[in-house]
């Protein structure tokens, strides 16, 4: 014999006494209503609709409510309505319990938010059964609701932890690429919060508004820290000096594009999956020194071939390196770099985030000295 609990055995088991509310205008009806359901239930009763409301909505409502039609004030069908409208009180089941007998009394409690109706005079074993099953019901509902809850908590949680191995991987690697490089992370932070600023833009532009909704936007800003992340993979001898690179240092340093893609590459392939993140990441770090018109590398892409993550990273990068100092060369007046990006309209850069660039260019300006390199 299967001695298993049934659902509803398991989640009626640990629950403590059920309350039932009984609402009637008749003294001798509430003290009926009580004698019978007081061997099994906390029962409260209320003489009228007002008072069994502010009992429904306090903060110890009853398990289950049984409601008299006819009353002076507010009548049932009234209260049952206005219980059901109350975010405290509408998941209360309610019986009507009631001597208006004709089918469409019945269709207008069941039509109020009624789960039941029950004509006087009443049967006492019909009722006990449907306060049971109705009682049983709810603690289903309430059990699900609760599981329901639980797990959107849970899911919530597991999305902050994933964001938050997300945002340290970022910093891991991009930390690990600024110890190799001369520039610092203010770079990094300024160049995100660029790309971030030309995105928003653009999203409301005709050519960008099916790629730069708000998830691509957010993506961007956690991906643009590792657009040189294959910095890392280049000789100091050439990342750190001083001069002009020669033809075949340059064609060296041109390898940091691939390099980074195929790091990224590589930590997809070690995860099993795709991840957006690292997708938009690789993309980056590959195709932000293609050129507009087809100059670039390191595949020498043109116009919208190349990627919309990279045109914007270009436009931020080049603006980010014009007005920053290196050893190679003093830093560029904010002036001096607009004027820069501008000639490269349609050459450099793509002609509309050059626009983009240039509404924005006191954001740009605001941004940099926000966020300046130390001395």
């Amino acid at each position: 014999m299967d001695t298993t609990p049934s659902f509803e055995e398991h989640v009626l088991k640990d629950r403590t006494i059920a309350t039932v509310l009984v609402v009637d205008d008749t003294p001798d009806n509430l003290a009926l209503m009580s004698t019978l359901l007081r061997d099994h239930y906390l029962v409260k009763v209320a003489n009228h609709g007002e008072k069994a409301l502010r009992i429904a909505q306090s903060d110890t409502p009853p398990d289950l409510i049984l409601l008299d039609i006819m009353m002076p004030g507010l009548d049932g069908y009234e209260v049952c309505r206005q219980l059901k409208a109350h975010p405290v009180s509408r998941d209360i089941p309610v019986i009507f319990l009631t001597a208006r007998s004709t089918p469409e009394d019945e269709r207008r409690g069941l039509a109020a938010g009624a789960v039941d109706y029950i004509t006087k005079p009443i049967s006492p074993p019909i009722l006990l059964a449907r306060v049971h099953t109705h009682l049983a019901l709810k603690a289903t509902a309430d059990f699900l609701r609760d599981k329901s809850a639980y797990l959107e908590r849970e899911v919530a949680l597991r999305t902050l932890e994933v964001q938050a191995i997300q945002d340290v991987t970022i910093m891991a690697m991009t930390s690990l690429a600024e110890t190799r490089d001369n520039e610092t992370g203010n770079h990094i932070r300024r160049t995100q919060l660029y790309v971030k600023a030309l995105a928003e833009r653009l999203a409301r532009h005709p050519r960008f508004e099916a790629v730069l909704n708000d998830r691509m936007i957010d993506l961007l800003y956690k991906s643009a820290p590792l657009h040189d992340i294959g910095k890392i993979g280049i000789p100091d001898s050439i990342l750190l000096k001083p001069g002009k690179l020669t033809a075949e240092e340059f064609e060296v340093m041109k390898t940091h594009t691939t390099l980074g893609r195929d790091a990224i590459e590589n930590a997809e392939r070690r995860l099993g999956m795709r991840v957006a993140f690292l997708s938009v990441s690789k993309e980056i770090a590959y195709s932000h020194q293609e050129k507009w018109d087809g100059s670039g590398y390191p595949l020498g892409l043109a116009g919208d071939v190349i990627p919309v993550s990279a045109r914007l990273m270009a436009v931020a990068d080049v603006y980010d390196a014009l007005i920053s100092r290196r050893v190679y060369k003093p830093a560029f007046s904010h002036e001096q770099a607009c004027t820069t990006i501008v000639k490269g309209r349609g050459s450099h850069f793509d002609p509309d985030m050059v626009d983009a660039f240039v509404e924005l260019a006191e954001d740009f300006r605001q941004i940099a000295l926000k966020y300046p390199d130390p001395e």
